[in-house]
């Protein structure tokens, strides 16, 4: 598999489709969900749009990682000495821990203004993310 990733023309255009595709259904459901708790959509209930959201965007998460290692085998080394990367890696773990410090504190259930810092980090982290996969193949 790995060989055809690197010698098929369609296989790793096809594969940055489906990890964009992963990373549109997570962040997208993540700012959905987020901008509900921020006041819009009052006429959607919380735990039901969370539901469905958090669900979507676990989903893209899945895609985007499986996809992202994938293509992080075609190139291991070159990647690891990419500074962009390894800070897009970084970013990477601080929302893994902010998430489970969010779903550990019970922050869903509160939406406290501590919940909505964290929320307002997520997002902050997925863009910084967002923007640290760009600039991979420019660094």
């Amino acid at each position: 598999m790995f060989a055809a990733l690197q010698t098929h023309p369609w296989a790793y255009p096809v594969l940055e489709a489906v990890h964009i595709l992963g990373i549109g259904l997570l962040f997208g459901n993540l700012v959905l969900f987020e901008l509900r708790v921020f006041g819009r959509g009052a006429a959607l209930p919380v735990e039901a749009l969370a539901r469905l959201s958090l669900g979507v965007a676990l989903a893209g998460f899945t895609l985007a990682a499986a996809s992202g290692l994938l293509m992080f085998s075609t190139q291991p080394a070159e990647l690891l000495a990419n500074r962009s990367f390894v800070l897009k890696m970084l970013l990477l773990v601080a929302a893994g821990c902010n998430a489970a410090w969010f779903h550990g504190r019970g922050s869903l259930a509160r939406l406290d203004g501590l919940a909505r810092a964290q929320m307002l980090l997520s997002t902050a982290i997925w863009v910084a993310v967002v923007f640290c996969g760009r600039w991979i193949a420019y660094y």
